[in-house]
C-alpha cells in the first residue's frame, strides 16, 4: 500500500510551501500603490495620505540582502540625479533670503523624487508593475466619461471648476493625464490587432479615439499642441516603420486639420494667444502675459546668483520685492515662474539646471529599450519635458506624481527584464 498524505490525490504532487498571491505581504503593499494611482487623477488629499502608508508598508519588506542590492542602485545617474536634485534643494533651504515657510514650501515637492529609487527597488522584484499602469488607466477612463457628462450637465460636476467639461482639478492636470492615457494605448492596440485580437484592438483603438476627442472638443491646455505632436513622432519613431511613420504623420496633420476647422473651442484656445499677447503690452493680466512677464523677471533673477540660486523657496520673496509700488501684471507677486528650468535656475542656479537636465537625460536613456514599460516611461519624461516649458510641472502636485510614479515603476520593470535577462536593453 503506498503512502500517501491523508486528503491529496493519489500521484499528485502538492507543493507544500506554496503561499496563495493573495495572502502575500507584497500583494498588499502593491495593492496600496494601485489605490494611490486610481486617486492620483481624483484627489491630491487621498494621494498624499496613501503614499505615505505605503511607504510605512514597504518598511517590512527590506532584508539586508535586499538592501545592499537596493544601494547598488545609486551607482546609475538614473537614481542618483534625482537624489541629487533632493539634496541641492535641501542645501538650497540654508542660504535662501525667505521666511521658513516659504523655504519648506519650496523642499516639499523635490522630495517626492527619493520616491523614484524605491519604486526602482521594488519594481524590479515584483511581478504586478503593470497593475499601476491599468489602474491608472482605468480611473483616466473613468474621468473621461464624468468629463463627457458634466460638459452636457455641469450641474454633476462633484466640485467646483473654472472650466467646463473638467470634473475634478483643472483643464491642465486632465490634459495631461488624457494624452499620456492617449499615447500608451496606440501601441497595445497594434499588438492586440497583430495578435488577430481584433475586438480588443478596436476598443483600444476608441478610447484612444475618446481621449483626443475631448482635448480637442472639451477641455485642453495649449501646451498640449506642442508635446502631442512630439509624442506622435516618438511613437511613429519606435514602433512604425520608415514609410508606415510618413503616412501616420501626413494622416495627423490632415486629421488635425479637420479638429481645427470643426472644433470652436480649439480655434478659441490658440487666437486667444495673439490677444493676450496684445494685452501683455497693455499691462493686462492674461495667461501668456503672466508667462512673460514671468520669464523676463526670472531671467533677471537668475542673472543676480547664477551659480548656486537664491535658495530653495525664495521665489516668492524675489516676485514681492521686484512688485512694490507696481499695479498690473508688474504688481503680481508669485512662486511658480511657469517654467521648470527657470523654476530651477531661480532657486539653485546653473548647478540645479545641469542636474536637472541629467536627470531628464538619464531618464529617457533608461527607457530607449522594447516593451510597453519602455514605451510608457519614454512617453511620460518627454511629455514632462515639453510641457515644463510653459509650466513647473516637475513640482506640480498631478504632474509630479505622474513624473515620479511613471518612471519609478516604468524603471524597476526595466531593471527586473535587465536582471533575467542580461541581453535586455535598460
Amino acid at each position: 500500500m503506498s503512502e500517501h498524505i491523508q486528503g491529496e490525490p493519489r500521484g499528485a504532487a502538492m507543493p507544500r510551501n506554496l503561499t496563495p498571491l493573495w495572502i502575500t505581504y507584497d500583494f498588499y503593499v502593491d495593492l496600496l500603490l494601485v489605490s494611490v494611482t486610481v486617486f492620483l487623477p481624483w484627489s491630491t488629499t487621498a494621494l498624499d495620505t496613501l503614499v505615505v502608508v505605503w511607504l510605512l508598508a514597504l518598511i517590512p519588506l527590506a532584508s539586508a540582502p535586499d538592501l545592499r542590492a537596493g544601494l547598488r542602485l545609486f551607482s546609475s545617474p538614473n537614481v542618483l540625479a534625482p537624489v541629487a536634485l533632493v539634496a541641492l534643494a535641501a542645501a538650497g533651504v540654508l542660504w535662501a533670503d525667505a521666511p521658513w515657510h516659504d523655504r519648506l514650501k519650496g523642499f516639499s515637492p523635490v522630495a517626492r523624487f527619493l520616491i523614484i529609487p524605491l519604486l526602482f527597488y521594488h519594481f524590479q522584484k515584483s511581478p504586478r508593475g503593470m497593475w499601476i499602469f491599468a489602474a491608472f488607466l482605468v480611473s483616466c477612463s473613468l474621468l473621461l466619461a464624468m468629463s463627457w457628462i458634466v460638459m452636457f450637465f455641469p450641474v454633476l460636476k462633484p466640485v467646483a471648476t473654472a472650466s467646463d467639461g473638467v470634473p475634478v482639478k483643472n483643464y491642465i492636470d486632465q490634459s495631461q493625464e488624457f494624452s499620456l492615457c492617449l499615447f500608451s494605448l496606440l501601441p497595445v492596440a497594434m499588438m492586440l490587432y497583430q495578435q488577430r485580437r481584433y475586438w480588443a484592438a478596436w476598443g483600444s483603438a476608441a478610447l484612444a479615439s475618446g481621449f483626443l476627442a475631448n482635448m480637442a472638443f472639451v477641455a485642453s491646455a495649449r501646451a498640449a499642441l506642442l508635446y502631442l505632436p512630439v509624442l506622435l513622432m516618438l511613437f511613429a519613431f519606435r514602433h512604425l516603420s520608415r514609410r508606415m511613420g510618413a503616412l501616420l504623420l501626413v494622416a495627423a496633420v490632415i486629421l488635425g486639420t479637420v479638429i481645427g476647422f470643426s472644433s470652436s473651442y480649439l480655434r478659441a484656445r490658440f487666437f486667444a494667444i495673439a490677444t493676450e499677447y496684445h494685452e501683455y503690452g497693455l499691462n493686462i493680466p492674461s495667461s501668456t502675459g503672466r508667462r512673460l512677464e514671468y520669464w523676463q523677471k526670472s531671467l533677471g533673477f537668475f542673472g543676480e546668483s547664477w551659480a548656486f540660486g537664491h535658495g530653495t523657496g525664495s521665489i516668492k520673496t524675489l516676485f514681492a520685492r521686484e512688485a512694490e509700488g507696481k499695479t498690473g501684471l508688474a504688481g503680481e507677486i508669485t512662486r511658480n515662474p511657469h517654467n521648470q528650468t527657470l523654476n530651477v535656475a531661480i532657486q539653485w542656479g546653473l548647478l540645479g539646471v545641469l542636474v536637472l537636465y541629467l536627470m531628464w537625460l538619464s531618464h529617457l536613456m533608461l527607457f530607449r529599450g522594447d516593451g510597453l514599460a519602455n514605451w510608457i516611461g519614454l512617453v511620460v519624461v518627454a511629455q514632462n519635458m515639453v510641457s515644463s516649458l510653459f509650466n513647473s510641472h516637475l513640482f506640480d502636485s498631478v504632474e509630479g506624481w505622474i513624473y515620479v510614479i511613471g518612471v519609478g515603476v516604468a524603471g524597476g520593470m526595466c531593471l527586473r527584464t535587465q536582471r533575467a535577462d542580461e541581453g535586455g536593453s535598460c
